[in-house]
């Protein structure tokens, strides 16, 4: 019985550094709308910056000094970051604020194994704090007793600063209806400010607060991040009260999970947020929001048919793509084999997003499903490979199928959450389901036959079904289905009244999207050989919005342009220098800043901007006014 109630006093321990950053990025979500991937990277920063302050400055400033310092020098590098980037790009689409702090963390990662090293660092126990006190025979380390008495203190702050403050009246106003706010003549700009100075304090402070637990690395963000996202959304945006209980909730689970069920340990919060999701979709405690006026970026009408010059420049593109075996070497098939795969998966995604209006934070599980579906057929079955290629997505049709019938029951960004929900569901079977797909060990020689096996053949295949894919997106796009996919999109109670079944067309909209991305992932496993747990990762689902996002949601063939961009300029990078995320960190965000339209986005506008500046013809010998 000791041993249970330490194993809940640890989970208790835990849970107060996860709330400290879990609350941060609830009140920096719930009022200025931010998906902060960055939030982990402040983490990180925070645990960093205190580990040297404490090592360097401990006789200046002392241990506890440390902390809070490097918790301010954080929150300053986060009001420098909202001011300089956040700042421009407010009125940009959500999603493209996704895509700037995506590529903020990407060069914080580097940034940190610049200055401090590759080399995990261990810190020093807090003084006062280094011993244990002793339960029926069970140690329990001081320093969790001070953490777990710290949690409720630091709620108790919060509460009296949001209920008994101005400032605290309006940040909740703003999580309910900022447009209201702003209304009443609030300085939205100066609040989302102060907002974002708190939040990055609390996320640095947790961070902090950990270096005499755990060793100061350079991957705590993307640890740290996903646990986070799952407590703010089981609590509900917006809400303290919310974040604490569901910190303690996923700290439990975590604490007992290996204990109880240790063959789904992984599994269980996701579990968890997947049923408040779909039960309560504002979470425990939040409120639901405001009507939403629009989705910005994502109700334009972006498909048209190609023009005559557009469908010969795409065929010569095609023929040109096909003529790269004659003249490269197998590396760069190879890569182009990677980036024509990364197209299909990428296309399936802006499908869903552009023309259904569905953000997934989640396709990477459908894409993995497809690989891990040719996986079983071709080494479990004994398949040949064009039935594995034929038979493997429908794997990852069936998750779609059964994910997708539950997400379209959301929108916005409850939607995208659950869909992460779902695809961190499919990752944790996968990990910890050993005897059926290997684990982290993975599921190897999953090669082509003879005929596919040359990288010139291969990548053949691999441009071959792009082309084909893309081809027959375009096909449904233009289908009855695709108008009433777009009807639905732009106003579902319109579409309602004129007979169409809103949910129903999104389903099966996701369910095409699951599908084609079960496709790249099937050859994708081909590519590689080999079939491991990170083709179904966050990482992954990331990658697909960036290249989205990157080329243009708004946009036909920005799926296309911009996976060819990421993927080639990821891949040229890592060979050519240590430093490659900083580079593409930083590419990315000046892509949001200068280009929120995306590569073809910016484009297509300067392509417009000549032709209206071009002068006008004469009509009837009368020169134009212009």
């Amino acid at each position: 019985m000791a041993f249970y109630f330490v194993q809940f006093l640890t989970g208790l321990a835990s849970a107060a550094s996860l709330f400290l950053v879990a609350s941060g990025l609830s009140i920096i979500f719930g009022v200025t709308r931010i998906v902060n991937f960055a939030h982990g990277a402040f983490y990180m920063l925070g645990a960093y910056v205190a580990f040297t302050l404490t090592e360097r400055f401990s006789g200046a400033i002392g241990f506890w000094g440390g902390i809070v310092a490097a918790a301010l020098i954080v929150a300053v590098i986060g009001v420098l970051v909202e001011m300089v980037l956040l700042r421009r790009i407010y009125h940009a689409p959500e999603l493209f604020q996704l895509l700037a702090t995506f590529g903020l963390t990407l060069m914080v990662e580097d940034l940190v194994v610049l200055i401090w090293g590759p080399s995990d660092l261990l810190g020093r126990r807090a003084p006062g704090f280094k011993g244990a006190v002793d339960f029926f025979g069970q140690n329990i380390p001081s320093y969790d007793l001070f953490l777990i008495a710290l949690g409720p203190l630091v709620l108790g702050l919060l509460w009296l600063l949001f209920q008994r403050t101005r400032w605290g009246v309006l940040v909740r106003a703003a999580t309910q209806d900022r447009d209201m706010v702003a209304a009443l003549g609030v300085n939205q700009k100066w609040l989302f400010t102060s907002v974002f100075a708190v939040g990055v304090f609390l996320a640095a402070l947790g961070g902090a607060l950990q270096i005499p637990r755990d060793a100061v690395h350079h991957a705590m963000d993307l640890r740290i991040i996903v646990d986070v996202f799952v407590v703010v959304v089981i609590g509900g945006l917006g809400s303290i009260i919310g974040a604490f209980v569901a910190a303690v909730l996923v700290s439990e689970l975590n604490a007992f999970g290996i204990l109880v069920f240790p063959k789904i340990s992984i599994i269980l919060v996701f579990l968890v947020m997947a049923a408040v999701l779909i039960v309560r979709p504002w979470g425990l405690f939040g409120k639901a929001e405001a009507p939403a006026r629009r989705t910005p970026g994502l109700t334009v009408n972006p498909w048209r048919p190609l023009t005559s010059n557009e469908r010969l420049a795409a065929i010569a593109a095609l023929l040109l793509a096909a003529a790269l075996p004659l003249i490269s070497g197998n590396y760069a098939l190879t890569v182009g084999s990677e980036i024509a795969i990364f197209v299909i998966f990428a296309a399936s995604l802006h499908f869903l997003m552009s023309v259904g209006g569905l953000a997934s934070f989640g396709h990477a599980a459908y894409f993995g499903l497809g690989a891990y579906g040719v996986a079983f057929l071709a080494k479990m079955a004994g398949l040949p490979m064009i039935p594995s290629l034929l038979l493997g997505p429908l794997l990852g049709l069936a998750g779609a199928a059964i994910f997708g019938f539950f997400a379209v029951q959301l929108s916005g960004v409850y939607f995208a959450m659950l869909t992460l929900a779902f695809a961190q569901i499919v990752w944790s079977v996968a990990f910890q389901w050993v005897s059926v797909t290997g684990g982290d060990n993975g599921i190897l020689g999953v090669w082509p036959e003879p005929w596919a096996a040359s990288p010139s053949h291969f990548y053949w295949l691999s441009l071959g079904i792009a082309a084909l894919s893309v081809a027959a997106l375009r096909v449904i796009v233009f289908s009855p289905f695709g108008f009433a996919l777009r009807a639905t999109r732009d106003s579902p109670l319109r579409g309602e009244a004129i007979g169409i079944d809103g949910k129903r067309i999104q389903w099966t909209a996701f369910v095409i999207a699951g599908t084609v991305a079960g496709i790249a992932g099937a050859l994708f496993a081909y590519l590689k050989g080999s079939v491991f747990p990170d083709n179904l990762g966050i990482s992954l689902s990331v990658d697909a919005l960036v290249m989205v996002l990157l080329g243009g949601v708004e946009t036909v063939s920005g799926a296309i342009v911009g996976a060819v961009v990421y993927k080639a300029l990821n891949i040229w990078l890592v060979s050519q220098t240590d430093l490659s995320k900083l580079v593409l960190g930083s590419f990315i965000v000046l892509i949001v800043v200068a280009f929120p339209k995306g590569i073809v986005g910016i484009l297509e506008t300067l392509r417009h901007r000549r032709r209206s500046d071009a002068p006008k013809p004469a009509v009837l010998g009368i020169e134009s006014a212009e």
